[in-house]
Parts: structure tokens; sequence; C-alpha cells
């Protein structure tokens, strides 16, 4: 009896490198489209809103009240209606939530601080208060919050909408974010593109008026 032995050899090319640049590209795509869906914030010591704030700042640094242990979303849409039925007018400086409350009329600056001091009396903290821009083609800047929950990221925008909306519905084609404030802490968004923040910061003043 004759035994013939085969031998089969199986070769085992690697990924070429064409190949694995591909895989690389596509996952740095994926962690994109991730941070698009919510804000990413560097800590900041200044920014070009600081000095026209000043009559906020305390609002803002204020210790949170005693901590609701489940703010229902039916009572922020409350708090946001009723600051979204209050008719738009637009002030040179930031209103005080009392001013807001008693005026007859408060802009996105004013509404957005208003809600804010409503949810931090209430005891909560991961919520800021946002400038940036309402639409990547708006030509003035606007003033909302973003809260973070459990099931996401929201924004609240008393003078725009009647209630809250997530942040990743649209991606970023709108809200898109350029500074923020929570408690007495200060950010830049990371996601803000160099000329968006480099024109912010050198007509600061200017364009920070027309909010």
């Amino acid at each position: 009896m004759v035994i013939i032995e085969i031998m089969i050899t199986i070769s085992i090319r690697p990924y070429t490198l064409r190949k694995v640049g591909f895989v690389g590209f596509a996952l740095f795509c994926l962690s994109c489209l991730s941070a698009f869906g919510q804000s990413t914030y560097i800590s900041v010591n200044s920014t070009p809103y600081d000095r026209q704030m000043t009559r906020i700042r305390p609002i803002l640094a204020s210790a949170a009240g005693h901590k609701e242990q489940n703010l229902s979303f039916s009572l922020v849409n409350h708090w946001i209606g009723d600051l979204r039925a209050i008719p738009y007018g637009f002030s040179m400086e930031w209103k005080t939530p009392d001013e807001v409350e008693n005026g007859a009329f408060a802009d996105c600056k004013g509404k957005a601080v208003a809600l804010y001091n409503a949810m931090h009396s209430r005891g909560v903290q991961n919520v800021r208060l946002v400038i940036g821009k309402r639409l990547p083609t708006s030509r003035k800047t606007h003033a909302w919050l973003e809260w973070n929950t459990a099931g996401g990221t929201y924004i609240l925008d008393p003078t725009i909408n009647w209630a809250a909306c997530r942040a990743d519905r649209g991606g970023r084609q709108s809200y898109i974010p350029l500074y923020a404030y929570a408690g007495g802490q200060k950010f830049r968004a990371a996601t803000t593109s160099t000329l968006y923040a480099k024109n912010e910061f050198l007509g600061g003043r200017r364009v920070a008026s027309r909010m």
C-alpha cells in the first residue's frame, strides 16, 4: 500500500495598508458622528461674554437648591411654555429672572437665564446656559439651555420652542454651541470650528449685543 501525503498550504494574506487605512477612517467618521450628537466642552478661564454677563453671574454661580430626585419633563415643559408665551423684546443687557417675570417682554438671554434659575433652584446641576448659533447661517447669536439626563441631552429653548427636544434629533444642523456657563464654570465648545470661535472672540462685544 502506498500512502501519499498531500500537504496543503494555506496562505493568509495580512490586511493591506489600504484596508487598514479605510477601517481607521471609518472609525474616525463614526466618532465624529457621536460627537455631533452631544456637545463636548473645554473648561476656560474667560469668554467674550463675561463683561456683559456681570448682572446675572450671581444667579449662575449660586448654590443649587434642594435636589429634585426626578424633575419631570412635564414641569420643565410647563416652565418653557410660560416663558415662550412672554412676548419677545430685545434687551441690550442680560435681565434677571425677576425682571423677566415682572417685565412686559424678554429676549433669548433673559428667558434662558430665567429657566436656568428655575431648574437650578430645584437642585438640577447638569444644566448649562449655552451661547451659540441657532443655525449655521445665523448672523446673530442665540441663548438656550442644554440639559444632560440619563435618557440623553435635551435642548431647552424657551424663546422658540414650547417643549424640550432631543439634542441629537437633527445632529448639529441647529443649536451649534460656542460657549457655555454652568455654576461658576465657563466653557468653550470643543466642536466649535476655529473660524466661529475666532470671529466670536474678535467681535464678541458687537456680536453678543445682538442676541
